[in-house]
């Protein structure tokens, strides 16, 4: 009986968002307070009163969703995590729930993360689209050949559970490879209403940038096991735990794989902290056995 919190990426993000926490705990607010300091922003005013549009710019969510996440676990009595893995940006927040990453690094880090990702999403035109009712070897057996076809990147992105996959790349290379997708099957190939081909290759310069910052930080021993998107095993190494953090911009999240492994290594409940619930629909696609609830 393991007990595997988890911690949602961008997207789950919505007005309003952790007003709950601030209001009701001076411990949630000092930290929203601290982290305002620290953006240099007052980005808890967005969180609570923003529209929708504001809360969608990269430099927004990312902070955002990280604070909310980090906040709602902080605020849970007793939480003594066995296992921890966040998706995509989640990953921070986990690190920080398992000791890992001060709060305050966190927060650098994660602004840090955001801005790197928005410059290079404007290097390039760029984006992502969701694939849906496609074996994860076929999709990416197509990605690779669409990219040895045209020179164009496209690469799966998100393993988000089985039949759900998010590729990412240039426009024209997504566009190709939406068409030969739904040729082989797909039931679906919709591009995302996303800024950028995050998790691919053209991420490079934002990996770049995010890998100064990290080198530079001091990571702790962790108090629970953490499982890292782009190996999707357990990591206990903190300079390994460096490099995978580094190279997930690049490199694919292994959503499906993580959950599992974690399955695998015993875990039988799974605690989504933060926004939404979109995890929790995951990993009930991935493993229906298992119990998933979200505190949020």
């Amino acid at each position: 009986m393991m007990h595997a919190f988890v911690f949602p990426g961008q997207g789950s993000q919505y007005p309003g968002m952790g007003k709950d926490h601030y209001e009701r705990s001076a411990f949630a607010k000092r930290l929203y307070e601290q982290a305002n300091e620290i953006l240099g922003f007052r980005i808890s005013d967005i969180m609570f009163t923003g529209t929708e549009e504001e809360l969608k710019q990269t430099n927004v969510t990312q902070p955002a969703v990280f604070l909310h996440s980090v906040i709602a676990f902080k605020s849970i009595e007793d939480a003594r995590p066995d296992m921890v893995a966040g998706h995509s940006l989640g990953e921070f927040s986990a690190l920080v729930a398992s000791g890992v990453l001060s709060f305050e690094d966190g927060v650098r880090l994660v602004s840090i993360r955001a801005s790197a990702m928005q410059k290079a999403c404007e290097l390039t035109p760029s984006g992502m689209a969701a694939v849906l009712g496609l074996e994860d070897e076929k999709v990416a057996a197509i990605c690779e050949a669409v990219q040895a076809g045209t020179g164009e990147v496209v690469v799966p992105a998100n393993y988000n559970c089985p039949g759900q996959l998010v590729i990412s790349g240039s426009k024209k290379g997504i566009e190709v490879a939406c068409e030969r997708l739904k040729a082989a099957g797909a039931k679906r190939a919709l591009p995302l209403p996303v800024g950028g081909a995050f998790h691919s290759p053209l991420m490079e310069p934002a990996r770049q940038e995010l890998q100064a910052a990290i080198e530079t930080t001091t990571f702790y021993n962790a108090n629970s096991v953490i499982y890292q998107n782009v190996v999707a095993r357990p990591v206990v190494d903190k300079d390994e735990i460096k490099k995978n953090l580094i190279d997930q911009l690049t490199g694919p999240v292994q959503w499906t794989q993580s959950i599992q492994a974690m399955i695998a290594n015993g875990a039988t409940k799974f605690t989504e902290v933060g926004p939404g619930k979109v995890l929790q629909g995951l990993i009930n696609k991935i493993n229906k056995e298992v119990a998933t609830e979200g505190v949020n």
